[in-house]
C-alpha cells in the first residue's frame, strides 16, 4: 500500500472518528434541552416559573458550552477535509454525501429564492392589545408550515428557528416555544422555493393568510425575495429506538 492510499485512508478514518464525536455531543445536549419541555402547556404558579427560570439559565450555560465544543470539531473536520480532500477523491466524495444530508435534516444554513411573511397581532385604538391573538392561535403557524410544505417549500424558519421533522410548536405560558426557545410576536417566515408558487398557495382565497387577516385580524404580509436565507437547526436530534438496518 502506497503513502497516498495509507494518507487517504487515515484522513477518512479521522474523518469518521470526529464525526463520532460531534455525535456524542448532541447526544448529551439532548439530554439537557429535553428537560425544557417539562413546564410547557399552560399557566404556572410564581414558584415554578421561578425555578423553572433558574433551570433555564443554567440550561442555557450548558448548551452554549456543548455548541462551541461542536463549533471546535466541526472547524477541526473543515481544516481536516480541506486539506485532503484535493487528493482523495473518496474523501471528496464523503463530505458531499455528509453535506447533502446535513442540508436534507436541516442541519445547515440554506440560502434561495423564496418568501417571507410577517405576522403581527392587530393594534387596538391605545395600541398593541397585552393579550396576543397568535400566541394563543399558534395552530395557525402550524397551518401555516403545512400549506408552505405543501408548495414544495425546501427549508422554513419561524423567528431564525429551523424547522424541521423534530420541530415541535407549543404553547408556553405567554409564549410559543419553537424548538424549546420561546418566541413572541411579530414573527417573521421565511420559506425557500418557487416564489410564484408560494405565493399563489399562501394567498389563495379563504387559504391560512386570509383566514388570518380576515377571522383572526391579525397584520399579515408576503413579500416575494430573490434571495431568502435560513439558519441551520441548532437542537439537537437522538434516536433512542430506530436503529440503522445494515444491508444485506
Amino acid at each position: 500500500m502506497n503513502n497516498d492510499r495509507k494518507r487517504r485512508i487515515a484522513g477518512y478514518v479521522l474523518v469518521c472518528i470526529l464525526t463520532m464525536a460531534i455525535g456524542f455531543l448532541i447526544a448529551l445536549q439532548i439530554k439537557t434541552t429535553a428537560q425544557s419541555g417539562d413546564y410547557a402547556g399552560g399557566m404556572i404558579s410564581l414558584a415554578q416559573a421561578q425555578a423553572s427560570a433558574a433551570e433555564l439559565k443554567q440550561l442555557k450555560s450548558e448548551k452554549e458550552s456543548l455548541g462551541r465544543q461542536l463549533e471546535e470539531i466541526e472547524a477541526k473536520v473543515k481544516e481536516y477535509e480541506s486539506s485532503v480532500s484535493d487528493d482523495s477523491s473518496i474523501l471528496q466524495e464523503k463530505h458531499e454525501e455528509i453535506a447533502k444530508y446535513k442540508m436534507f435534516s436541516g442541519m445547515s444554513d440554506v440560502e434561495g429564492p423564496g418568501v417571507i411573511v410577517t405576522i403581527d397581532d392587530p393594534e387596538s385604538e391605545h395600541g398593541v392589545s397585552g393579550d396576543s391573538i397568535i400566541t394563543y392561535n399558534y395552530e395557525l403557524l402550524l397551518v401555516l408550515v403545512n400549506k408552505m410544505r405543501e408548495a414544495d417549500a425546501e427549508a422554513i424558519s419561524i423567528n431564525d428557528q429551523r424547522i424541521t421533522a423534530y420541530t415541535e410548536i407549543s404553547l408556553a405560558g405567554s409564549n410559543v416555544n419553537i424548538n424549546s426557545v420561546p418566541t413572541a410576536p411579530p414573527y417573521e417566515v421565511r420559506a425557500i422555493g418557487n416564489p410564484s408558487t408560494l405565493e399563489s398557495t399562501l394567498g389563495i382565497r379563504y387559504g391560512i393568510l386570509y383566514s388570518m387577516k380576515n377571522d383572526y385580524g391579525l397584520t399579515v404580509h408576503l413579500y416575494k425575495k430573490d434571495s431568502v436565507r435560513i439558519p441551520r437547526y441548532t437542537g439537537v436530534i437522538e434516536f433512542e429506538y430506530a436503529k440503522t438496518v445494515e444491508e444485506e
